[in-house]
């Protein structure tokens, strides 16, 4: 492929919910455009972008694809990203190193949960876009019905800027309102509109032109006037207007007849922003967009093989990126040898000497880059805007099937991490559980599938166990005498301890009252370590005691029998006697919820918190959305994720935070109590 200046490069992400078609529009694209020769499909597993195993399996997007294609002396880099909430990591590294997007509007389905969220991330990057109705030769298809949709959603900005002849079974093709020409046919042939849609042409026409003549004020004073606008003075402006946002053109096709795709691709090139038109998003300051300037390039994706190694996606933004060259990491600091630089499409690979500003390439086995790293050079450092990518919510429990697995899981999963920054992995200490924590459940079932795809590591994942804790609500005074004579020198150690209760969060305490020597003080540190042990597991279901202070202030020694270790073993006797008497109950983690949902499911969602013995904190209302604040124990919320979907059928989202801990009520805490007992007598059988 040649190199292509900055004005000729489209960079555009394909979004849509998921099962609108983009894969098959993408396919349709690269084979148009004669990038490849063969039309693969993604029910057979064939498409250029669904490569991977998992997504031939599941047949859906879940990876971010690079799919580059020539037209018309422009090169168009088509970011096909997952429509599945699960994978929006992908979609937001797609925008962020995009100019513009296309959002696929199933034209039997109309606007869908996934449709808005695909409006609201180009909103949030203020992306150029266009509309486009696919799949208009399945049953159903209505295109007045889906535009009226679209303009109901989106305003009245979104404009026809084509209209199908037919649809379903009566499909024939699309006209163009620019050219006012019609396409029909496999392969596709220019033909005069046909006689019956001319009314309709003419009307949609008139919109469109009027919308475009708006951009400029010398062109709407001309159009007021009665003055014809001519072709060029037409397609310049429509340019501008998506560029700004202002106007957001719908088009229409067939990706299986390979309806409507040439002047999709005509569309394209001709309306969508190049890099040249758009300012390098720096961490400082915004930057131009130029190729003769130093270097700065932003890694978009990581991919982690087991035989190729660690293969690293970066958009060039300035400058120029060559192969076997050594650039700058700005965030890490240090220096990255290159080697040898990839165009990617799909999983096929094509050498390339150098990557260009405004093009996407990829390199193979970097040393210290990840995921959100700047390359540029080290006389020059320059950082660019980070991706912000959403935070996991969704978390299950990991545990290695075999022996060889478990010395495997560390290597695999800091692998999965490098690839997908919006997994997360942490070790929970107090329930010795190693934690994986996605989006949503698919997301971290697929990752689990990857590791023993592509690492050899077979794991189980279950629900986590809630890392609950122990405490006192009363002062209680203990004491505890380790007596032993068994011949020659005996073991002795007598201890004299004080509980109290501190406040909820103040951590653990230990102190000493002794007076006279009862203990010499060369024993206090045994009595303070056997207490500290003691602080590990409590009484009621060996849960970690929190918020206790232990005040040793009494006991006595033996000159020859006592030692560290007996004053060791009659502090933590001491403790655990002392628990007992100072009415001890269980604390649980209480989570802060924020709640984002559409207006008319707010009472649904409250209704179910209620359930989960939530307290809703306070609701902040905004257009058509509400923001409910809340706090509900952990154990009520760990598949809040799956509830909260379901509820709102996608539309929902929430933050969730660790706040506080709180008693558990009495009859949970029986349960609770009931079921750990069960699990130790299990351990011990």
């Amino acid at each position: 492929m040649k190199e292509y200046a900055l004005e000729n490069i489209r960079n555009i992400s394909l979004l849509s919910h998921s099962g609108a078609g983009k894969t098959s529009l993408a396919e349709a694209v690269l084979f148009n455009a004669k990038a490849i020769n063969r039309l693969g499909k993604v029910d057979e597993g064939s498409s250029t972008s669904d490569y991977d195993p998992d997504e031939v399996k599941r047949r859906i997007s879940i990876n971010l694809s690079v799919l580059p294609c020539e037209w018309k002396d422009t090169k168009i880099n088509l970011l096909d990203t997952p429509g599945y909430a699960d994978f929006v990591g992908e979609v937001k590294a797609a925008l962020r190193v995009s100019e513009s997007a296309i959002i696929l509007v199933d034209a039997s389905s109309g606007v869908e949960v996934g449709t808005e969220q695909s409006w609201e991330y180009c909103e949030d990057e203020k992306l150029a876009r266009m509309l486009v109705l696919s799949k208009m030769d399945r049953e159903n298809a209505d295109f007045e019905k889906t535009v009226a949709d679209i303009q109901a959603r989106f305003g009245n900005k979104c404009l026809p800027l084509q209209v199908p002849i037919g649809a379903h079974t009566s499909f024939k093709g699309v006209i163009d309102l620019m050219t006012r020409k019609a396409s029909t046919g496999s392969p596709e042939q220019e033909t005069d509109i046909p006689a019956e849609m001319e009314a309709q042409v003419d009307s949609l026409r008139e919109k469109l032109v009027e919308a475009i003549a708006e951009v400029d004020d010398s062109l709407i004073e001309k159009y007021l006037g009665g003055e014809p606008l001519t072709d060029e003075e037409l397609s310049v402006n429509l340019h501008k207007a998506i560029a700004r946002g202002s106007l957001v053109p719908i088009l229409v096709s067939a990706s299986l007849q390979s309806a409507g795709i040439n002047w999709l691709l005509d569309a394209m090139v001709t309306y969508l922003p190049s890099p040249a038109e758009r300012e390098v998003p720096a961490e400082k300051e915004a930057l131009e967009a130029d190729a003769s300037a130093p270097l700065a390039a932003l890694v978009f994706k990581t991919s982690a093989d087991p035989y190729v190694g660690k293969l690293t996606y970066f958009r060039v933004y300035r400058g120029v990126l060559e192969s076997n060259s050594q650039v700058w990491n700005a965030q890490r600091e240090a220096a990255e040898r290159i080697g040898q630089l990839y165009m990617l499409r799909g999983k096929s690979q094509e050498t390339v000497a150098k990557v260009g500003a405004g093009d996407i390439g990829a390199v193979a086995k970097l040393g210290v880059t990840e995921t959100g790293d700047t390359l540029c050079q080290q006389d020059k450092p320059v950082r660019l805007k980070p991706i912000e990518f959403p935070k996991p919510i969704f978390s299950l429990a990991v545990f290695p099937r075999t022996k060889a697995d478990v010395d495997k899981l560390g290597p695999a999963l800091t692998r999965l991490t490098e690839e997908d920054p919006t997994l997360r992995v942490h070790r929970e200490t107090d329930t010795s559980e190693t934690i994986l924590t996605g989006i949503g459940e698919t997301q971290v079932e697929v990752a689990a599938e990857k590791m023993a795809r592509k690492f050899g590591v077979s794991v189980d994942l279950l629900t986590p166990k809630v890392p609950y804790k122990e405490t006192i609500t009363t002062t209680s005074k203990a004491e505890y005498k380790h007596r032993k004579q068994t011949g020659g020198h005996g073991q002795y150690g007598h201890v004299m301890l004080a509980l109290e209760p501190l406040p909820r969060g103040t951590g653990n305490e230990f102190g000493e009252k002794v007076v006279g020597g009862s203990v010499p003080k060369n024993y206090i540190p045994a009595v303070e370590k056997g207490v500290n042990e003691g602080f590990h597991e409590g009484i009621l279901a060996h849960f970690p005691v929190v918020d206790v202070k232990a005040i040793l202030y009494d006991g006595s020694f033996h000159p020859v029998d006592s030692s560290e270790i007996c004053f060791k073993i009659a502090g933590a006797q001491a403790f655990k006697k002392g628990l007992s008497e100072g009415q001890p109950i269980l604390l649980e983690p209480i989570m802060n919820l924020k709640i984002t949902i559409p207006n008319d499911l707010t009472g649904d969602v409250i209704g179910d918190l209620n359930t989960k013995r939530a307290r809703v904190m306070g609701m902040n209302p905004a257009g058509d959305w509400n923001e409910v604040e809340a706090q509900a124990p952990l154990a009520e919320v760990q598949r809040y994720a799956i509830d909260l979907k379901s509820m709102t059928q996608g539309r929902g989202s929430y933050k969730m935070e660790f706040s506080h801990y709180e008693p558990v009520p009495a009859n949970i805490t029986q349960k609770i109590v009931s079921q750990k007992q069960a699990e130790v007598k299990a351990e011990k059988a």
